[in-house]
């Protein structure tokens, strides 16, 4: 099925140094590496380490709740107090880990800690559209630089809030750990939107790497493509008019 790319900064493709660094590497942390007793600062043992490192078994010690909090928006807190820099929040995020009971830790090879997560860890702030192979891929950056392509590992969610009945779209990024689409980039993809009959049912959704992802129910009689993307336009406008959220 022949995709194409319809409205709004969706119409980026990304460029040739991008379509090269797509594998979700984080910001290239370099904090100092200063020594501790366990859980005076969180993870006061953490260290900048190589992918795919490995550490001598040894006992991890349990700090238990820290008082850290990945607030709504994306930005990390501790002690009531906003974190700064980035590479220091890149790097605990890189240890970031989630249980099955949904709650949310640090992990190193020594310690392991509890933090609090509001909504989701991370924000997706972009979309590049790109082609794979003759396929359409989206690529999404999030709020720590780490770019992630939907795909069958990294799907694309959408749950309704029950209370607003809005929807709240998400790509997982890693196991167990997922970025909050915000509502500029969800509308564009909203103008991507195709309808597709899944399992008896009429739903819009986007396809990457050969994977359809639906984000809403098929409306009756679809509009077509074009006026759904002036349509899309439109909102994409208004959502960045307003700010992303």
């Amino acid at each position: 099925m022949t995709q194409r790319m319809t409205s709004g900064r969706a119409d980026k493709a990304l460029n040739a140094p991008q379509q090269e660094d797509v594998s979700g590497a984080c910001c290239r942390p370099q904090p100092d590496a200063s020594s501790g007793g366990p859980c005076g600062l969180p993870l006061a043992g953490l260290r900048p380490g190589r992918p795919g490192a490995t550490s001598p078994a040894r006992l991890r010690h349990e700090c238990g709740p820290l008082e850290m909090r990945i607030a709504r928006d994306g930005s990390w807190h501790y002690k009531g107090s906003p974190i700064g820099r980035k590479e220091l929040v890149c790097l605990f995020a890189s240890v970031l880990k989630r249980e099955e009971d949904g709650s949310y830790w640090l992990e190193t090879p020594v310690e392991r800690g509890q933090i609090e997560v509001e909504d989701a860890p991370f924000i997706a702030v972009e979309v590049f559209w790109r082609r794979c192979e003759g396929r359409q891929c989206l690529t999404f950056r999030t709020n720590l630089d780490e770019m992630i392509t939907a795909d069958h590992d990294h799907p694309i969610r959408v749950a309704i809030d029950p209370r607003t009945r809005e929807p709240r779209p998400y790509v997982q990024v890693r196991p167990g750990l997922e970025a909050r689409i915000n509502r500029a980039v969800f509308y564009e993809l909203v103008a991507l939107a195709e309808p597709e009959k899944v399992e008896g049912r009429d739903l819009l959704g986007v396809w990457s790497e050969g994977v359809f992802f639906p984000i809403d129910d098929a409306p009756a009689e679809a509009p077509p493509r074009k006026a759904r993307s002036r349509a899309a336009n439109g909102a994409t406008a208004a959502a960045r008019t307003a700010g992303a959220k």
